[in-house]
């Protein structure tokens, strides 16, 4: 029997999502990726957000157990992860926030979260997972395209003249613009209509994002081209160096 082409492969990724919202509609968000045909979206497992463990006496409780990742992340990340990963043609992608007061321990977040997944994947699957971050949070993209707030709230706004990513704090923003503004439920009405080609329109914004979804199309393997601007645009030098090991 003749092997299936790549070109004609279906692939699935699991998300393992810290926010209650993430959880609710951050397949949707994903679309755009979608509507080519070749992969589909699905969230695993809300996990809850991660700090690095600083404390020494923690640290020192680990090593006298032989664990390098405390227990929760264990059960909560690494093995849904692999048991994922076990099935054929799968990816796995955890999705945090990285809000304004944590990018300062941007690479020490990233990091713990990398150690959870790779203590527990053998080697051969830990290239089938990666970590990214929505900065600060998934509202921030709304300002990126805000026909879909207009559409979905009945606002009269332009889109953000900046990077989005750099707003403080987006969901805050979003109901001082919206009073009554419900991150759930207005938050999936936004994203159904949400224009990731169009957020991700100008290069030089949107890094962290533009990382999550050059993982995503090199890992299903879609030509690149300037769509999402993935070749010319600006990465997350912490989450993009992942892009390089698929």
């Amino acid at each position: 029997m003749t092997a299936v082409s790549d070109a004609w492969k279906f692939y699935r990724f699991g998300l393992l999502v810290t926010g209650k919202g993430e959880a609710e509609f951050a397949h949707t968000f994903f679309r755009s990726l979608m509507e080519s045909g070749r992969c589909s979206f699905e969230v695993i497992r809300r996990i809850g957000q991660r700090s690095p463990i600083t404390s020494e006496k923690r640290k020192l409780r680990m090593v006298g157990t032989g664990k390098t990742i405390p227990d929760r992340d264990a059960n909560e990340i690494g093995l849904p992860a692999r048991r994922y990963l076990q099935q054929s043609e799968t990816f796995v992608i955890l999705l945090d926030d990285l809000e304004a007061d944590r990018q300062p321990i941007h690479a020490d977040v990233f990091a713990r979260y990398r150690e959870s997944l790779d203590a527990l994947l053998p080697p051969a699957m830990r290239t089938r997972a990666a970590v990214h971050f929505f900065v600060v949070m998934i509202e921030a993209y709304y300002f990126a395209d805000a026909d879909a707030i207009n559409d979905a709230l009945g606002t009269v706004l332009s889109d953000y003249d900046g990077d989005v990513e750099a707003i403080p704090h987006p969901k805050n923003e979003l109901k001082r613009l919206a009073p009554g503004f419900d991150e759930m439920t207005d938050g999936a009405k936004i994203v159904r209509k949400l224009d990731l080609r169009h957020v991700l329109s100008n290069p030089d914004t949107c890094a962290s994002l533009r990382s999550l979804f050059k993982w995503c199309a090199t890992a299903i393997q879609l030509p690149q081209s300037d769509e999402f601007q993935l070749v010319d645009g600006l990465y997350c030098p912490i989450t993009g160096s992942q892009i390089d090991s698929r």
